[in-house]
């Protein structure tokens, strides 16, 4: 008889314990779900902010893009190969420099 009392108080003490556990691990794991969503939309905006700049980058770095600007807001020209003048300067004991 004694263990029977025993084993109603132990059932009736353990089945809400193991409920409580339960509702608490299904609060985590909600959190837990509502975060990794969060994360995953971050990680979608940023790979499309990546994949723009990208696309910018390819563009603000094309060489017709960088022609023109040398030419038009800078004022530079190519230099012509008889513009060029080389100078040789030799060292002491005749070595170059």
């Amino acid at each position: 008889m004694m263990r029977r009392v025993l084993f109603f108080y132990f059932v009736a003490l353990t089945v809400p314990l193991f409920l409580g556990l339960s509702v608490w691990q299904f609060a985590i794991c909600t959190d837990l779900k509502r975060e990794i969503r969060q994360i995953e939309n971050a990680q979608i905006e940023l790979v499309e902010r990546n994949k723009q700049l990208i696309t910018d980058i390819a563009a603000l770095s094309s060489p017709q893009r960088i022609a023109y600007i040398a030419q038009n807001d800078l004022d530079l020209r190519k230099i012509r190969p008889e513009d060029v003048l080389q100078i040789k300067i030799e060292g002491r004991k005749g070595r170059d420099l």
